[in-house]
């Protein structure tokens, strides 16, 4: 299929709807994933994203599922893309296989430090920042890739000075990225908050809100937990209410989602990014909700 960077899709002024998976560790994962994608692939997201593995563990994974997803399904596709674990050469090894398999659209992070690490160490000859990696990057490849950012509303869990994690922010953009994508968040207050002290630092890049339908009551608990995330108290009180009920639980994820979707979009968001944890069911409700408020 012809290329599309992701960066162009923002210039028709529609929103974008796109879906997050990460690379499965066993055979059952990749068959339980591969319906997924198939079921969400004829609600036309505008591209996916695939992840890797906490300190680059999936990376072989992530560019073979990035690659078929283009080829085999004709999604436009774009790979997660760490400096954890790797340094200057083996970096632009893996750019140079990216290119080479015309996936020309990545999302640039620093990434998690591995499991059992107590804090990120850079490797020698690698990055310690995504600002770092951007501006290699593009360094590299020029205007050939489309770059897309991680922000945080509720600031990066490392560091939640407001202020210093948005002047990080700014040094990132000012690198090369053409758009970003928020850390998932509950309460919308943080996301045009977050827009309105981005702008006015002089961000203009588009900030893509990623929205996580809750499934799991313990699994949300821990999520949060990592990435600094907040879940509003009256949400909570009713998931704790039924978190015994999975049925329930999903049911409440799914409408809070729906609420949010439609709020975002209303306040002008350019689109959403869905962590789906290679579900279909929430994204697909969420979706046909959003078709029927034809805000879509």
């Amino acid at each position: 299929m012809p290329t599309v960077k992701i960066r162009d899709l923002f210039q028709k002024n529609k929103p974008l709807f796109s879906f997050e998976f990460f690379p499965p560790k066993t055979e059952a994962g990749m068959a339980n994933l591969e319906r997924t994608i198939r079921e969400l692939a004829d609600l036309a997201p505008a591209y996916v994203s695939v992840t890797y593995g906490a300190g680059g563990s999936t990376r072989e994974k992530t560019l073979g599922l990035v690659s078929r997803i283009q080829d085999e399904l004709g999604l436009v596709a774009m790979a997660h893309f760490t400096c954890v674990g790797a340094g200057r050469t083996e970096l632009a090894a893996t750019l140079d296989r990216l290119a080479a398999a015309k996936i020309e659209n990545i999302i640039a992070l620093r990434g998690d430090p591995p499991v059992g690490a107590e804090r990120f160490e850079p490797s020698p000859d690698g990055f310690s920042h995504a600002a770092e990696l951007v501006g290699f990057i593009r360094d590299r490849f020029g205007d050939t890739l489309s770059i897309a950012g991680a922000c945080y509303p509720e600031g990066h869990v490392e560091c939640r000075d407001p202020k210093r994690d948005l002047t990080h922010l700014v040094a990132k953009v000012r690198s090369g990225t053409d758009f970003l994508i928020t850390q998932l968040f509950f309460d919308n207050r943080h996301y045009f908050d977050f827009v309105d002290r981005a702008r006015a630092a002089g961000i203009t890049v588009p900030i893509v809100p990623g929205i996580m339908p809750i499934g799991n009551v313990a699994q949300i608990e821990r999520f949060t937990r990592m990435c600094g995330a907040t879940i509003p108290a009256p949400l909570f009180s009713e998931l704790d209410r039924c978190r015994n009920d999975p049925a329930a639980v999903a049911a409440l994820g799914a409408a809070h989602a729906t609420a949010q979707v439609v709020d975002l979009l209303r306040g002008g968001a350019p689109g959403v990014h869905f962590y789906t944890l290679n579900q279909s069911p929430a994204t697909r409700v969420i979706l046909t909700a959003i078709k029927a408020a034809h805000l879509a």
